[in-house]
């Protein structure tokens, strides 16, 4: 009995022989339960790839080589991508519609109690065509990493910078002399939007930034412009020092403001001149290399012990001073 028990298959009925199992062309049987593997061997692995495409061949060794000695491209400036600024809260929501700050979209939190600032910012948004977005809390809450929004945010599109060259372009080609201004490390976004401010209201016909390190046209230093950054240029070089110099060598003077400068403004008989006026940071003053690019550089007389002056009070004094001596040149 313990030997018909070993014959028979496990689990079959009593009596009855194994099922025959096929087997293959080399005499040994196929295993059982395969789950089709021997069918996915025969398929195929698609069309052959190119000869460029295939590690270690020649082909694809010589396109790697002419890729690495393709030039890298080129960086994106700083300020001009494609990011959008969310102004948050209601008083700053209201003061930037003020100002005119472009803006693209209003967001307003759905069930907002209705106060002065809602209101006023409701119909500033609707006299100039701002889309208005009903949005939830957590909307808002992503939109400003968290900040306090009070249920008001309002987006800014990334400032669009104009190129030195075309600023430089659009200034020579006017009848006056040319005069642009130029900043040094200035980080303070309410500074540069002051500086706008002035150099708009003292006819400057643009104004320089550096792409790194430096403050760039944010919703605070358009507000800061009162709306003058709608009126003049503002450009943004990759190397301040390189521009001054190609401005040099198309006639114009480069005079910067440092407090041990060798000549005072009042002296300043260049003013007249095709100039680009070149302002640094508070406390630090130009740079090594901005001041080494300077044709001239010039103080401004002070009476008192004061260390410094910030960009925005140096730069309106110097452009009336230059705006004075050019509504009495001849």
């Amino acid at each position: 009995m313990a030997g018909q028990a070993s014959g028979r298959r496990r689990g079959s009925p009593k009596g009855l022989p194994k099922k025959p199992v096929a087997a293959g062309k080399d005499g040994r049987r196929a295993p059982s339960g395969s789950g089709g593997y021997r069918r996915k061997q025969l398929e195929g692995k698609g069309p052959t790839p190119k000869a460029e495409e295939r590690t270690g061949h020649p082909a694809a060794r010589r396109a790697a080589a002419v890729a690495r000695r393709q030039p890298p491209p080129a960086r994106k400036p700083r300020g001009a991508g494609d990011e959008s600024e969310h102004v948050a809260g209601r008083n700053a929501v209201v003061e930037a519609l003020r100002a005119g700050v472009p803006a693209t979209a209003l967001y307003v939190a759905a069930g907002l109690e209705r106060d002065p600032r809602i209101t006023e910012a409701l119909a500033l948004a609707g006299d100039r065509a701002v889309p208005m977005i009903e949005s939830t809390k957590l909307e808002l809450d992503r939109l400003t990493d968290r900040a306090v929004h009070q249920g008001l945010v309002l987006r800014v599109p990334a400032y669009e910078y104009a190129h030195p060259d075309d600023v430089l372009a659009q200034a020579l080609a006017l009848p006056t002399p040319a005069l642009l201004v130029a900043l040094d490390g200035v980080t303070d976004p309410r500074n540069l939007g002051a500086v706008v401010r002035s150099a708009a209201a003292f006819g400057a016909h643009g104004l320089v930034v550096p792409g790194r390190r430096s403050a760039g046209m944010s919703a605070s230093a358009w507000k800061a412009s009162a709306g003058a950054a709608a009126r003049l240029p503002v450009a943004q070089a990759t190397n301040l020092t390189r521009t001054l110099r190609d401005f040099a060598a198309q006639g114009l003077v480069v005079v910067g403001l440092a407090g041990d400068g060798e000549v005072d403004l009042d002296d300043l008989v260049v003013a007249t001149d095709p100039l680009v006026l070149v302002v640094g940071a508070e406390g630090k003053g130009l740079s090594r290399l901005v001041g080494e690019a300077c044709d001239l550089r010039v103080a401004i007389p002070i009476v008192s012990a004061v260390e410094s002056l910030n960009a925005g009070v140096a730069a309106g004094i110097a452009l009336a001073e230059i705006a004075r001596r050019r509504r009495q040149a001849p």
